[in-house]
């Protein structure tokens, strides 16, 4: 299984953890899920893994943009997972599938170290 870095190409936080990895010769793969969407299998996955809340980013502009009545309905995977489906930028980022089928969101430095190839 290759590792795969999810997430927009313009987002900071993605920018810096594939900085992180290329600096450390971990090769991976990018997947820019606003481009080349979001497959549902794939979300479902992520839900499973890691829960649908760590996955939405309720601190994003995507989000904040959202209307009240779609961010009040986010009350469980159901509704999460309809709703990164149609915005995937409501995905906290990045979310990186490591090679042993660990699932993680977001770029912490030091957890990473323990984790990568």
């Amino acid at each position: 299984m290759t590792l795969v870095v999810h997430g927009i190409p313009n987002c900071d936080t993605v920018k810096r953890a594939r900085a992180w990895l290329t600096a450390r010769g971990a090769a991976h793969e990018f997947h820019d899920f606003k481009k080349a969407g979001l497959p549902p299998p794939l979300l479902d996955a992520w839900i499973a893994k890691v829960g649908w809340e760590r996955l939405v980013n309720r601190q994003g502009l995507t989000w904040k943009k959202l209307d009240e009545a779609t961010r009040v309905g986010v009350v469980d995977a159901a509704s999460a997972r309809a709703v990164m489906l149609v915005w995937p930028s409501v995905v906290k980022r990045p979310v990186v599938s490591w090679p042993d089928g660990r699932v993680t969101v977001g770029f912490d430095a030091e957890q990473w170290e323990g984790l990568r190839p």
